[in-house]
């Protein structure tokens, strides 16, 4: 077997992003509403659950939504993130294991 191969580098280039800060933490929780979202990965909904019930046990004084999005984990919903801009505090955004 003799003669030239062409070899393809499957090594692709990230793309450029641009990188924000974290948002600034409140002082506390007490009084807000903090969003529970499950992203619908694998098992996500129990993982929501157990973190309300610990709200629940452990800071009563949070206002807890637990909402589930309206479509698999890789796309937006919208909606949904427009609701938590307007009406939460802060929001955990959590994916099963």
């Amino acid at each position: 077997m003799s003669g030239m191969i062409s070899v393809l580098n499957p090594m692709a280039y990230p793309p450029k992003i641009k990188q924000i800060g974290m948002a600034t933490r409140p002082e506390s929780l007490e009084g807000r509403t903090v969003y529970l979202v499950d992203c619908r990965f694998d098992d996500g909904d129990i993982l929501m659950r157990q973190m309300a019930g610990w709200f629940a046990d452990n800071l009563p004084g949070v206002n807890v939504e637990v909402r589930r999005k309206d479509n698999v984990y890789t796309k937006r919903d919208d909606a949904l993130y427009e609701e938590i801009q307007e009406r939460g505090d802060a929001a955990v955004i959590g994916v099963g294991h």
